[in-house]
């Protein structure tokens, strides 16, 4: 059932990191929010975020962001939904989203 996954299939999963107030005060608890694919289940996720990153991921927590309405001017639109992973790491184990210069 633990089936492998390749190398394009990695970057379909996992889109971008979120940074917001909230999620980079989630980097203290060595916790990372990622956007990934609707359809994407669980495991692939964390199979995939150990083979890009090469951490061992401790916990995945999921869930589905709703459509929000966005205006403008006199225009209503909305965003599109999609599917948000909290991802736990080992303590021994670190992402470094902002890049040093």
């Amino acid at each position: 059932m633990n089936k492998q996954i390749d190398e394009k299939a990695v970057m379909d999963i996992v889109k971008y990191p979120i940074l917001t107030d909230k999620t980079t005060q989630m980097l203290e608890d060595n916790k990372y929010s990622f956007t990934v694919k609707i359809k994407a289940k669980k495991s692939e996720i964390k199979q995939a975020i150990e083979k890009l990153f090469d951490v061992k991921v401790e916990k995945i927590n999921t869930l589905i962001m709703k459509p929000k309405k966005k205006r403008i001017g006199k225009h209503i639109g909305y965003k599109s939904k999609y599917k948000k992973a909290i991802v736990k790491l080992h303590n021994q184990y670190q992402i470094n989203l902002f890049l040093d210069n």
